[in-house]
């Protein structure tokens, strides 16, 4: 069953934290969020983290280690990697580094859908986008700094780094996209898209 399991950033971090030792589900949300990876991982709800879980050990990917308490907290249930949850841990590793894959993003297909809006509702929106990107790559560069100034090796922060990198590149391009719809190079009119809608395709 491990062999058909479907890999996710989700799936990938609970094997890659469970490998440093066995967790509680509230520890291992808990350790994405204070080691910066809630930039590349979405540890938000816990519920979904719970059900990552059940599926992962269902899998045999992990099994339950035994349980902990303390005085503020209720008994929880600990895991811990299988040998065979290690092994796939570092197969998706492995795939995920050496090979780019389309992992279909939000932001590309709503591009390909802008006629449905008028240049100027797009253009309106995309700089909304552009002053979020700003915003981000601030806080990118605070979090990366924050871990610099904290004498850490550079690779706890490489995806940082790469986000910020992406993110670099998309704010260039929305800038780049903005001052051609406002010269008019990439405007566009229902006429026009439905003119070309009802022309004979080649």
């Amino acid at each position: 069953m491990a062999s058909t399991f479907r890999r996710s950033p989700l799936a990938l971090a609970v094997l890659g934290l469970l490998e440093a030792g066995p967790l509680h589900p509230y520890g291992i949300q808990q350790l994405v969020r204070q080691w910066g990876k809630d930039q590349v991982i979405n540890v938000g709800q816990r519920a979904t983290l719970y059900k990552m879980i059940t599926r992962l050990r269902d899998a045999g990917l992990i099994e339950v280690q035994g349980t902990g308490r303390d005085e503020q907290y209720p008994e929880r249930t600990i895991y811990q990697v299988t040998p065979e949850g290690r092994a796939v841990g570092r197969e998706w590793l492995a795939e995920i580094l050496s090979t780019p894959r389309n992992e279909f993003p939000e932001f590309p297909a709503a591009l390909s859908f802008l006629p449905m809006l008028t240049p100027d509702e797009a253009a309106e929106l995309l700089e909304q986008r552009r002053e979020r990107l700003v915003q981000r790559l601030a806080e990118l560069d605070a979090g990366i700094a924050v871990a610099t100034d904290a004498g850490l090796p550079r690779v706890t922060v490489v995806e940082g780094e790469y986000v910020r990198a992406v993110t670099v590149a998309e704010l260039r391009w929305v800038g780049e996209y903005l001052d051609d719809l406002r010269d008019g190079s990439a405007r566009w009119t229902r006429d026009e898209l439905a003119a070309w809608a009802d022309a004979p395709q080649p």
